[in-house]
């Protein structure tokens, strides 16, 4: 999956993903990962997501990475805020209160950049890869974060011989493979959408549940 990829959903506002509104799984189990207030949040492939502004909120400094600028100009467009701009690296950063996005492929950030992360929170990012650039982030993701980072990932799991993703289908199987060696796993919580999700119901899809994990870098 090429950039191009991202570059074209966003620039035909084919953002399906986008959710109007912050995630529930978010509100509901972030605050018992018990990451500290005044602690930096990493969030891989953000969008323009309303869940930066909702970490920001619980007194967490906020770094998105995203490959698409135009998503990251909508952002601090939307929140009504004029970001700084600065140039780290290969990534242009925007910053605005506590929350910077660094627009750039994610698999080029170093550790460097993450120092001072203690969480990181992926709702839509492992979901958006294919399987084998889901074993390059999860190997990215243990590089670049140190002992006792806390995290909380969100997937989908669904039949994917009945759709085309992304977002693709991540079975529990697949993440215990991908994190269970440098991770401590929990699983949160898991219920059946399908009910709720009228595109995947019209392409025919029988079964989608969405899992809630946390993460214990170990």
């Amino acid at each position: 999956m090429q950039p191009e990829f991202w570059q074209d959903r966003w620039a035909s506002n084919q953002i399906g993903f986008h959710q109007q509104e912050v995630n529930p799984h978010l509100q509901q189990h972030w605050p018992v990962l018990g990451v500290p207030e005044g602690a930096k949040v990493l969030v891989p492939l953000c969008g323009k997501s309303l869940d930066l502004v909702w970490l920001e909120s619980q007194g967490h400094p906020v770094m998105g990475v995203e490959l698409s600028e135009q998503a990251v100009e909508a952002f601090f467009s939307e929140q009504g805020l004029v970001p700084r701009v600065s140039q780290k690296g290969a990534f242009k950063v925007y910053q605005a209160g506590q929350v910077e996005l660094w627009c750039g492929d994610f698999f080029s950030l170093g550790a460097e950049a993450v120092v001072g992360c203690r969480g990181v929170y992926d709702r839509a990012a492992l979901i958006a890869l294919p399987p084998l650039m889901r074993a390059q982030y999860a190997e990215h993701l243990n590089a670049l974060l140190p002992s006792g980072c806390q995290g909380l990932l969100i997937t989908l799991d669904y039949d994917q011989a009945q759709k085309a993703g992304p977002p693709f289908a991540v079975t529990d199987e697949e993440v215990q493979v991908l994190f269970a060696l440098h991770w401590a796993l929990e699983r949160l919580e898991e219920r059946d959408i399908l009910r709720e999700s009228g595109k995947f119901l019209q392409d025919g899809v029988t079964r989608l549940e969405e899992r809630a994990y946390r993460l214990t870098r170990r």
